[in-house]
Parts: C-alpha cells; structure tokens; sequence
C-alpha cells in the first residue's frame, strides 16, 4: 500500500508542528500564584512598576522573567549567639526573629538574600544590645531586650520592604559557675524567704494572743462593771423598798397609837412587867420616861382605893 504526501496533508503538519511551538513557548510563561504570593517581573532586566498577582499572570517570551514573593509572616532562628555584657559575663542566647515582606519590589531590589542580611544584622545588633547591659538585668529584662532589639531591626529592614514583627530570646545560657551561684542565690532566697514568713507568722501569732488577752480582760471589766452596776442598783433598790416599807409601817404604827387609850397603854406595860418577871435577870433598867408611862397605873390603883 502506497502513501502519497499531497500538499493537503503537508500543510496539516505544518500547521500542527507550528501550534505546538507556539504552545511550547506560551504554556511556561502563563502563570498561577496563590492568594499569598506576588511576583517581581523583570523585563529585559528592568523590573516593572509594581508587582502582579494574585491569580492568573502573563509573561512575555524570552523578555520576561519572574521572582515571586511570599507575602506571609515567617521566621528564622539565630541560635547559640555569644555575646559579652558590660560586666563581661559571656553569654550563650537564641534568638527567634519574624518578619513579613511588606514591600515586595524592595524586597527584591534592594536586598540580595534578606535572611543572610537579617541574619548579619541580628547578630551585631544583638552583640551591641547585650553589651550595654549587666547580666542580672539580661537575665531578668528579656521584654526590654526583645523591644530595643525589635526596634533596632525594623529600622535596618524598612528599607529593604521588611517589616520586623517580633523579636523573641527563646534561651539565655550564663556560664556554669554563674548557673550554680544563681541556684545557691535562689536557695538563700528561698530560705530567707520561709524564715520571713515563720518570723511574720509568729509575730501575728502572738499579737493575735495579746489582743485576745486583751479583748478577754476588757470583756472581764466589762462584765465585772455591769455586775457591780446590777448589784448597786439592786441595793439602792432594796433600801428604798426597806425604807418605804419602814415608813409604811410607822404610819400604821402612827395611825394604831392615835386609837389606843390609857387604859390599853396599861395593859401593855402591865404586859411588859409581866414578861420582866418570868426573865432569869435580876437588874433592870430604865429610863427616867418610864415613870412617866406608869403614872396612869397610879391613878388607876389612887382610883379603884377610893371605890372601895
């Protein structure tokens, strides 16, 4: 079976060779970037005003190249930094630095390798901060070391399209011999600490005691004043109860002798002779009134003679 190449047939081919050179050569410079990615585009070396992206991008065959740009914030470690502070004490520190690219363009233009730049600037930076300052204040002042650092770091990168977002000291390691003196310092702390607090609560313990003494022997008088209080009144209310009881009685007494005659009165001294008689004494007293009260008992006896 004979194929004959006719024209027809020639020209498809060639049509079909010349499409898919075309499709060779626009297919690579169609590209996609993600919502967090722009791209630097350089044409025949000069980059172009602005960036593109994100989405669907076009560039030009042979006379276009790309750089992308990673828009989200990223980090990078410095580890294990000696560093001197001014009381030369050597220091072992690892830092965290993160960033965001803010300006993609700088970014690219102005900077070759940004983390190698960070890097070199982190350490000198770090260097130059640490060495300003006493070791108990890098041990103990990591947020004001992280803030003069962030902020010594954000003026070098601004002009690179960088912005410094944080600054994080992830270790501090002090020499060894300075290590144990912090662990016998803080045990002296700790100790001097729990005598405090002994010494604090014995001292609260016995004023705690004293003023209970106190309150108790206030309480005491107190109860001691009220009782004697209660008890006056008492007597000052039972003398004038005796008293008016005592003047209740002279009355009647009063009121009784107005009633009584002369005759009743001798019947009573007769009665009280009587009494004198049966009583073992041999000695009586009275007085000179008395014979004025047995005066009627003469007349009595003057008067019943005379009947007879």
């Amino acid at each position: 079976m004979q194929f004959e190449l006719t024209s027809e047939i020639i020209m498809i081919l060639v049509i079909l060779f010349v499409v898919i050179i075309v499709l060779a050569i626009l297919i690579p410079n169609i590209k996609i970037l993600k919502e967090y990615e722009r791209a630097v585009v350089f044409r025949l070396g000069k980059a172009l005003e602005g960036v593109k992206g994100p989405g669907l991008i076009w560039l030009w065959p042979f006379i276009d190249k790309m750089t992308k740009v990673d828009l989200r914030e990223m980090y990078f470690d410095l580890p294990h930094q000696r560093c001197i502070t001014v009381d030369n004490a050597p220091v072992d520190i690892d830092v965290l630095i993160y960033y965001r690219v803010i300006n993609a363009r700088d970014s690219i233009i102005k900077v070759r390798d940004f983390r190698a730049a960070a890097v070199g600037i982190t350490q000198t930076t770090l260097r130059s901060v640490i060495g300003d300052i006493l070791l108990d204040d890098v041990l103990a002042k990591r947020e004001y070391i992280n803030s003069i650092l962030r902020e010594k770091l954000d003026e070098i990168t601004d002009r690179w399209g960088v912005k410094v977002t944080t600054v994080e000291i992830r270790e501090i390691l002090p020499p060894a011999d300075v290590q144990k003196a912090m662990v016998e310092q803080m045990k002296a702390e700790r100790n001097r600490r729990a005598m405090v607090t002994e010494a604090d609560g014995k001292r609260e313990s016995t004023i705690s005691i004293a003023t209970g003494d106190k309150e108790a022997k206030i309480l005491s008088a107190e109860g001691i004043k009220q009782a004697n209080i209660l008890e006056a009144q008492g007597e000052r209310e039972a003398a004038v109860l005796r008293a008016e009881g005592f003047a209740l009685a002279l009355e009647k007494i009063f009121e009784v002798a107005k009633k009584i005659d002369d005759k009743t009165m001798t019947l009573q001294i007769l009665d009280m002779f009587k009494a004198l008689g049966a009583s073992p004494s041999t000695k009586y007293i009275f007085p000179m009134a008395f014979l004025d009260l047995i005066k009627p008992i003469e007349g009595y006896l003057k008067s019943g003679a005379k009947s007879k």
